[in-house]
């Protein structure tokens, strides 16, 4: 078989949807960043009370006897968000089926370690807190922003093995799982048991769509959009019904490999057999009969989760991550309100996301691996794995997200969001640091 024809190696076919999603965090993570800088020099110029002014407009949106009217920060942090999520929950549903999550051994050190690096950060923030206004934001610095935090390691490049990066991203994905999971259980306003039964109902739509084979994206997307205006009535918050749609999308082909193999090559014969005169194919029926024929086989191979997820990746990575960092981020840049109760929610942050995160990987890792229950990844280091928990500690968009959802203080609110932009920068800078000097050896 000529080298062009040869099909990708399985090893290939399981690993493109991971190369695809590193390629769009890592330079949607340097984008991010550039949004970061343009909404503090926004928060903090002239046009602040503009930009203030343009996210507290009312957007209302009626269907039939159901009315919602919101601000435009809100639409971002709870409507666009809740593609964000889904878009999670997709990858999730990924890596559990096909990708590092799915082999429990090979699974077991990054969830440990995402544990870790979760429960470590929050008890130092609860500890700092305790008894104080500030505690129930103790889920804040918890959280790993995956885009920038894949930037970053972007570049390091070739310094560092490739190997972390893949890790990294199992350990973010099963870090987003505990955040969501923290989001449904402890940030859930009152239920309102009617507009939660609808939601469920849905979903069990969904499901039933799935079993039945139904694949039409369409069908999805519409029952889909009825989850989150449910929920959104219904007092848990809005963006877990992104995270349960994704899991019903369905994620297995309706063709296997063999025969999508035989009847493309019977396509291409058929196509090759006519007239191949470039100016002849807009005429030839049977060129266009062979492309539309590819073409159904190439969606049967594919399953809508896959199509979705990269369709998605561009618009979340380029659009929604950057217009949500532009609506949170801009913080003024005011010292003064420094004081008080808001002093040990900032500490706790800092130390949480800084020093907690290097601490719970390292610690997790170590009990793992002595235990003999887990190895370190082939030419990773215990200076890699601490400068890996210390990028981890880059907690930008889901600490922003879970902040917004603490306090309702503006000044506490303020204060924390400073300190997650302070930490995440010392966090971000230390692990590249570490890493750019970490050698590239086995360690047992």
């Amino acid at each position: 078989m000529p080298p062009s024809t040869k099909p990708d190696a399985p090893v290939t076919r399981l690993l493109k949807p991971m190369q695809e999603f590193i390629h769009h965090s890592t330079s949607g993570g340097i984008i991010l960043i550039g949004t970061i800088v343009l909404a503090l020099i926004l928060a903090n110029s002239p046009l602040a009370d503009s930009y203030h002014a343009i996210l507290d407009m009312k957007i209302g949106l009626s269907i039939g006897s159901m009315s919602l009217n919101h601000d435009l920060h809100h639409w971002i942090n709870d409507g666009l968000m809740a593609i964000f999520f889904f878009l999670v929950g997709l990858e999730i549903k990924r890596e559990v089926l096909v990708g590092e999550l799915s082999n429990l051994r090979s699974a077991l050190l990054p969830i440990s370690v995402a544990l870790g690096g979760a429960v470590i950060p929050a008890a130092i923030y609860v500890l700092i807190n305790w008894g104080g206004s500030g505690v129930q934001g103790w889920a804040i610095p918890m959280a790993t922003d995956i885009a920038i935090a894949l930037g970053v390691l972007a570049l390091l490049g070739k310094r560092v093995p490739a190997i972390l990066t893949i890790f990294l991203t199992a350990v973010a994905i099963a870090d987003d799982l505990m955040a969501i999971l923290v989001i449904a259980l402890f940030y859930t306003a009152s239920i309102n048991a009617l507009a939660l039964g609808v939601g469920a109902g849905l979903l069990a739509l969904l499901v039933f769509c799935n079993r039945m084979g139904i694949r039409n994206i369409l069908i999805y997307s519409i029952v889909g959009i009825g989850v989150w205006l449910a929920f959104e009535q219904s007092g848990i918050h809005a963006t877990i019904a992104g995270v349960l749609v994704a899991w019903t999308i369905p994620a297995r082909t309706r063709i296997n490999p063999g025969a999508f193999l035989s009847e493309v090559r019977a396509t291409l014969n058929a196509f090759e057999s006519s007239n191949l005169e470039p100016v002849r194919m807009l005429t030839d029926e049977r060129q266009q009969t062979a492309i539309r024929a590819i073409k159904d086989r190439c969606e049967l191979a594919q399953a809508p989760l896959q199509q979705i997820e990269h369709k998605l990746h561009p618009w979340v990575a380029f659009g929604i991550l950057p217009i949500f960092a532009l609506a949170n981020a801009g913080i003024p840049l005011s010292f003064g309100a420094i004081e008080g109760a808001v002093i040990p929610a900032m500490l706790g942050i800092g130390l949480g996301l800084v020093l907690g995160k290097p601490l719970g990987f390292l610690l997790v890792a170590w009990i793992m691996i002595r235990g003999g229950w887990a190895t370190l990844p082939a030419g990773v280091t215990w200076r890699h794995l601490i400068g890996l928990g210390m990028i981890a500690g880059i907690g930008f968009t889901m600490s922003l997200f879970i902040a917004a959802l603490s306090f309702t203080d503006p000044v506490l609110l303020e204060a924390t969001k400073l300190s997650i932009v302070g930490a995440s920068v010392v966090a971000g800078i230390g692990g590249y640091i570490i890493l750019r000097y970490a050698r590239a050896e086995r360690a047992d």
